[in-house]
Formats: C-alpha cells, structure tokens, sequence
C-alpha cells in the first residue's frame, strides 16, 4: 500500500511541474509524387501486378537513386515483375513524364472478356498482352490489349481498348 501510495504521489508531482500548455501543429496534406499517372493509368479493373507494378513506379524516388545527378534533365527507370514490366522516364525534380509498360497473361476486364466472347462465341483466349503508354500533360494513357484466340487448330491475333472495342 504504501508503495502504490508513493507512486501516486510521485505521478501527480510530475504532472504538476510539466508545462501547463499544449501547442496546435497545423494540418499536413500528404500527396503522391505521381497521383496524375495513377489515376490516369489506373481502372475499375486493373489486375493486381498491374496495379503493384505501377504504384511502385509512382512511388520511386529519383533523388534518393544510386544513379541521381543534378546534370540530367531525364531519367530512365526499369521495373520489373514476372508478369510484366515498366520503362518509366522522370524528370530532375522526380516526376514521372512517361511510361511504356507491357503485361503478360494477367487478368482481363470483365468488359473485354464479355466483348470477345460475344464476337467470338467458340473461341478461347489463350494468351493475352496488356500495354499501356503514359504521357504526362495529356492527362491520357492509351491501353491496349492484344489477345490470341483459339478454336480447334485454328488461331487468331486481336487487339481491343479497355472498353472491349475490336480494333
């Protein structure tokens, strides 16, 4: 008992010669480096790697780079998955400009798989490439998917949008 006595009394000591006053920090706003290229490149339904893949090239810091010098206006970065991969250009300050991405074999859209379909009733798709180009300042990405499908021994190549529209 009078141990825990001691130690409340000791706590209300040091509370009462602890400065009476608090101070108000100001709000912080965190924003993405590359918030433009996501939401531009991103969808209702882009496939996980897809999605992990490019996040990390909107994340990547130029600046904190082995490869980082001031003489250089642009930057050119690989990123790599077993599913596909990103050539993206940065500029000095670390924005991403543009990418050249290209996806094997990963999860379609449910609006392009239901499009081939319907155009294609007795064919599968057996192999598909995802590409995707990115262009800062346009606030446009061009997707597009080239698709083989198959029947029996017969085979063909096509290519869609993200909306499923044959090209």
């Amino acid at each position: 008992m009078k141990h825990s006595t001691f130690l409340l009394m000791a706590g209300i000591f040091m509370l009462s010669a602890a400065p009476a006053f608090s101070q108000l920090l100001p709000a912080v706003t965190v924003i993405p480096a590359n918030y433009k290229y996501l939401k531009t490149v991103g969808g209702k339904e882009v496939a996980i790697p897809v999605q992990r893949l490019q996040r990390t090239a909107a994340a990547y810091d130029i600046k904190e780079s082995e490869y980082y010098e001031e003489d250089y206006d642009t930057y050119f970065i690989s990123f790599y998955l077993p599913e596909g991969q990103i050539l993206a250009a940065y500029d000095s300050t670390g924005k991403l400009i543009r990418t050249a991405e290209k996806y094997k074999n990963v999860k379609l859209p449910s609006v392009v798989t239901k499009s081939v379909t319907t155009r294609f009733p007795n064919w599968a798709i057996t192999k598909d490439t995802y590409l995707v180009t990115y262009f800062e300042g346009t606030e446009q990405s061009t997707k597009k998917y080239k698709l083989l499908l198959e029947n029996g021994s017969k085979r063909i190549r096509i290519e869609t949008n993200e909306q499923g529209e044959i090209l």
